[in-house]
């Protein structure tokens, strides 16, 4: 029996050549204007190289005031399209498609040369600074920034888009009632701490006709904090809004200590698959071949989402095929036949790419 890991998956038209994804993690490399660095280019390049189907790009900041920390990749100006488009390129040059998070960090902004924004004037803890509440039309205008956000990553030639909705970052803030108390229509219900989420949604859509995956936090951690059940209800109208798989992570609207473990937040991604009929990612201390394999065996995750793991082995993808003794093809240059098909290969594009001052 071959193992489900490696069999395609087709989302909206878009064939990926396995179930792996390369989680989306912020490297905090890029210039103090947001460009993509040399860093880019050889770190994702390489788990392209390695075997993902899929190889996520960390958050890229749809505004100047949302990177989640200095050094993070922007897409909030259409000078960044050069250097990702270079970036997207290098990925499906070796296989993989590419894909990009798109998100704003709310209240946990992590630059000081701006005011962190958020549902309400709520404090992320105790000493953290207090943002400024969002207006009905700052709200506009954050949307309106997400929509740019995907015609440039159409233009930079991305095969996905994830829109950031976890982490306690500002679409989560929306979402959970634990730092958003307002009173208006984007406050209370869950019909309206969604309102925001589905105006985002909606403009993103509206200009991207790929696949779409939201991420989210399935669970708070906090009490009176979302659970599992209420992003089933969330799930609900991701599905009729056009999103193609929800990638399942947890966390971050409160500074609590997680008790984490492999495969931990799999029940989470289990349980909307289910009940909502929709495609979901499992991410987690996802650490082998075996668990990545037992995931989507059993029907509990479409793919699964490699993190930390792809951090220490760009050739993940191959270390869990060798265990699960399924053979792949290695790349062609590592073959003994490698010059011959490299000589018959179209020279890498020569577009210079931003110099890194972060």
């Amino acid at each position: 029996m071959s193992a489900m890991l490696y069999e395609p998956i087709t989302i909206r038209g878009t064939e990926f050549r396995n179930r792996i994804a390369m989680s989306p993690m912020c490297m905090h490399s890029a210039d103090s204007h947001g460009h993509v660095s040399d860093f880019h280019l050889v770190h994702y390049g390489a788990r392209a190289l390695g075997g993902a189907g899929l190889v996520m790009l960390e958050t890229n900041s749809v505004l100047p005031n949302g990177p989640i920390g200095p050094g993070d990749l922007g897409i909030w100006d259409d000078d960044h399209v050069e250097g990702l488009s270079r970036l997207a390129g290098a990925i499906q040059r070796f296989g993989a498609r590419a894909g990009v998070q798109i998100g704003h960090a709310g209240r946990q902004l992590g630059i000081d040369s701006a005011t962190p924004v958020a549902p309400s004037a709520l404090p992320f803890a105790p000493g953290s600074r207090v943002p400024e509440a969002l207006t009905a039309e700052g709200i506009k205008d954050v949307v309106e920034a997400f929509r740019k956000a995907a015609v440039r990553a159409k233009a930079a030639g991305f095969d996905v888009i994830e829109v950031h909705a976890a982490h306690g970052y500002l679409l989560h803030e929306f979402l959970s009632p634990i730092s958003n108390r307002r009173t208006d229509e984007y406050g209370g219900s869950h019909e309206n701490r969604y309102r925001f989420v589905r105006e985002v949604i909606d403009a993103v859509r509206g200009e991207w006709d790929g696949p779409l995956f939201v991420r989210i936090s399935s669970t708070d951690y906090s009490e009176g904090g979302n659970t599992p059940a209420d992003h089933v209800v969330f799930g609900r109208w991701m599905k009729e809004q056009g999103v193609d798989l929800i990638d399942a992570s947890s966390g971050g609207i409160a500074p609590v200590k997680v008790d984490s473990y492999p495969s931990y937040q799999v029940p989470a991604a289990e349980l909307i698959r289910r009940e909502v009929g929709i495609r979901t990612g499992a991410v987690g201390l996802i650490e082998s071949g075996r668990q990545a394999e037992e995931i989507l065996r059993n029907g509990r995750a479409d793919i699964v989402l490699v993190g930390r793991e792809m951090l220490k082995d760009p050739f993940w993808a191959r270390t869990a095929a060798d265990e699960l003794r399924t053979p792949i093809a290695p790349p062609q240059q590592y073959t003994r036949y490698g010059s011959a098909w490299q000589r018959s290969q179209p020279p890498l594009p020569a577009a210079p790419l931003a110099a890194t001052t972060a």
